[in-house]
């Protein structure tokens, strides 16, 4: 099923409008002001730029005070009733903006920029912590993607027609009031359709105390070093975004030349490149969780950010000009091509680790965890702003604080990615299956998403556990010849995915007994763990008899056990057919086509040796 599939289902479509008219609300108010305090009101440069570097302030400030407070209400209480109640604060809220829009009285509008800060801030939790309770696991990456692409979109037609309605000569104003009011009267609606999502933690006791509940927060997602890691990497797209996106007015002006038509169509440009980049993350993951998308999309970024510099970065020698003539001037499609880009591999890189997040933290801690995530998002979006402005204090142009950025983030993914290797593991199998191959998975909806399973497999390549890597929805524990564990270069890879050496009696018992145990211990974890029974690679294709190992595991922890069945790499260059020939067979067809096939799980007491050999050969059938 495509992802825009979703639009239509009752448990997704009202949560994704809701989500995207808020996201437009936030910006067309906050355009509106600043229009208004900026060309409408009289005033002299230096009272218009305190207003304007206050408002981001005063925005940004409730997801410091409030937002551990918040991630314990989406825990505590029924998510759809936080909605409703929101969605209530937000019609309030435009009402008091729309008596602020017509008498001019922009101290209000202050507060009413603190009072959607508010709103964001408890809104945050939810509409990242719901979305597993309304989706499967293979739809969680195409339902993120479509939120992403939706709140993209909303924010820029947002800033469009808050900047347009409040410059309309005399009735500004009251079209601002009226837009904003009318949009939050539909969110409103559209959220009393979103179906029940129940409290994660009930029985959670509120701690009124904001600040000792933030650090509890903050423990609380450090605690799995992966999630901890995400949510910095997710707070550096916020980083990296945020110096993007304030110093563009300053970079159409004094690097393009162009007028505020040039502005729209450089956002118009990032914006729609970072809704291809979301929606492009479900087809390249295969509608599963695949973390390794994000070192691709964190080179991207650098790539051609880098590149946008060099594109143009001196001081433009015509001023004033329209996106039609900047778009005929030399240079201008690479420009765009690349701001495109920068958008599209931040979709690339920002969706799968919030569908990482949500994944991988407890349920019951979600919410909480999002909220942490929303703080020191708020700190990286802080530290963007003091970054901008020094880089300008020091005398950079907008295209060198780009380059500089860009720069940035080679260190920082980098950095990142040292810390847990998973994601450069993932980034490794992703790339080495969709290079070499065409993989076809059926029935991956048998395996389990939660607790603990044997998996079992046909042996066929050298690259088996890696297509397996890139195709299973959740991580698995691979047990592995101790030989090839302990190939020099390749040892730091297995050892990261937490492969398993075993070996055989007669060749070191310590370690076939270390392997027993290193087994039962993940299985009693609630890992999924993979074994090959035949023992070693096929030499003619066949499928060799299953050796009795499998039932020694069950014997000791009795877990479902899933057969599974490659089919298409029997002749591959990793094979070991033409081995007799001293060489390795060259490939016939650049990526070949493969197929991984699942069956439903099968309880242990069932799950013989014989019998799983028995289903494995009927599900590999004739392709060997």
């Amino acid at each position: 099923m495509s992802q825009f599939a979703l639009l239509g289902q009752r448990r997704f479509a009202p949560f994704f409008w809701t989500q995207a008219l808020a996201a437009f609300n936030d910006n067309a108010f906050r355009c509106a002001l600043l229009v208004l305090v900026a060309f409408q009101l009289g005033l002299d440069d230096h009272a218009a730029a305190i207003y304007t570097n206050l408002a981001p302030a005063l925005f940004i400030l409730p997801f410091f005070l409030f937002s551990a407070s918040a991630g314990q209400l989406a825990e505590k209480i029924e998510k759809t009733r936080i909605i409703r109640w929101v969605k209530w604060f937000e019609i309030a809220a435009m009402v008091i903006a729309a008596v602020g829009f017509v008498m001019h009285h922009v101290s209000l509008l202050l507060v009413v920029l603190f009072m959607m800060g508010l709103h964001s801030t408890v809104f945050g939790p939810i509409k990242y912590a719901i979305l597993p309770q309304a989706l499967k696991s293979a739809e969680l990456v195409g339902g993120n993607g479509l939120v992403e692409m939706g709140t993209q979109l909303a924010i820029l037609l947002g800033m469009i027609v808050g900047t347009t309605t409040m410059g309309a000569a005399e009735i500004g104003p009251w079209l601002a009031a009226c837009i904003t009011i009318g949009v939050a009267v539909v969110g409103y609606l559209a959220c009393r359709a979103i179906p029940a999502a129940p409290a994660t933690a009930p029985e959670l006791k509120f701690n009124p105390n904001t600040f000792g509940e933030t650090a509890r927060v903050i423990r609380i997602t450090h605690a799995d070093r992966a999630v901890w890691n995400a949510v910095l990497g997710i707070s550096w797209f916020w980083f990296f975004g945020t110096v993007l996106i304030a110093q563009l007015p300053i970079y159409t002006r004094e690097t393009l030349g162009g007028d505020n038509t040039v502005y729209t169509l450089v956002l118009t440009l990032f914006t729609i490149g970072s809704g291809i980049g979301a929606l492009a993350c479900e087809k390249l993951s295969g509608k599963r969780v695949e973390i390794g998308l994000v070192p691709l999309g964190a080179f991207g970024l650098t790539a051609f950010g880098v590149d946008l510099y060099f594109a143009r970065h001196g001081v433009a020698p015509v001023r004033g000009l329209g996106w039609l003539g900047f778009l005929r001037g030399a240079g201008s499609w690479r420009i765009a091509l690349d701001l495109m880009l920068i958008g599209a591999f931040a979709g690339l890189y920002v969706v799968p680790l919030f569908a990482f997040v949500q994944a991988r933290a407890p349920r019951e801690k979600l919410s909480r965890i999002i909220a942490g995530n929303n703080i020191m998002n708020a700190v990286l979006i802080v530290a963007a702003a003091g970054f901008g402005l020094g880089m300008g204090a020091l005398g950079f142009s907008a295209a060198e604080i780009f380059f500089a950025a860009a720069l940035l983030n080679i260190l920082v993914a980098g950095y990142i990615f040292t810390l847990v290797p998973e994601f450069i593991l993932h980034f490794f199998t992703w790339t080495l299956a969709n290079t070499l191959y065409r993989v076809r998975a059926d029935g991956l909806r048998h395996i389990p998403e939660e607790g603990p399973a044997l998996l079992v497999c046909n042996h066929v390549s050298f690259v088996d556990p890696l297509l397996l890597m890139a195709n299973l929805r959740r991580p698995a524990r691979f047990v592995m010849y101790y030989r090839i564990f302990n190939i020099p270069l390749l040892k730091f890879l297995f050892k990261t995915a937490k492969a398993i050496p075993i070996a055989g009696q007669k060749e070191d018992p310590a370690v076939l007994q270390q392997a027993w145990d290193a087994v039962d211990a993940a299985l009693a974890d609630g890992e999924l763990v993979c074994i090959f029974p035949e023992g070693a690679l096929t030499r003619d294709g066949a499928i060799a008899p299953f050796r009795p190992g499998v039932e020694k595991i069950l014997a000791r922890r009795p877990v479902p056990v899933v057969p599974m069945a490659l089919r298409g790499l029997w002749g591959s260059m990793w094979s070991r057919r033409d081995s007799a020939l001293g060489r390795a067979r060259l490939p016939r067809r650049f990526r070949a086509r493969v197929e991984l096939v699942v069956d439903a799980p099968v309880s242990p007491e069932h799950a013989r040796a014989a019998a799983l050999e028995a289903r494995v050969r009927e599900l590999r059938g004739d392709m060997a």
